[in-house]
């Protein structure tokens, strides 16, 4: 049941679906992600703890950067359930169809001068 659980309070946030939806599009790190949502830095890295602790998101590094997509579903099979569904749900709600026009525009060397 604490599989279930943590899949569950990871989802019941709408900042952490919006991120989930930003990752089935592509890898991200952490400050394309608090830039797009608006949030602080620390809010953000707290939304993705959470994602990453219920088997929902993976985190790997690549040199300087802390890369984050969306996890295999091997960890969780709960995990895997849901973000199988939320690839077709609320992809025609505004908010997240505004969230996915920004994504080509937030690029992590402008944000971070890299």
């Amino acid at each position: 049941m604490e599989d279930l659980l943590k899949v569950m309070k990871a989802a019941s946030d709408p900042g952490r679906i919006k991120i989930l939806k930003m990752l089935e599009q592509r890898v991200m790190c952490v400050c394309e992600i608090y830039t797009i949502l608006g949030l602080a830095q620390s809010t953000a890295s707290k939304h993705l703890k959470i994602l990453e602790e219920a088997g929902l998101v993976r985190s790997y590094k690549d040199g300087l950067w802390v890369n984050f997509a969306l996890a295999d579903g091997r960890k969780n099979p709960y995990a895997s359930n849901l973000l199988g569904n939320l690839k077709h749900w609320i992809n025609t709600d505004s908010e997240i169809i505004d969230l996915i026009k920004k994504l080509p525009e937030v690029h992590r060397e402008t944000i971070c001068g890299r």
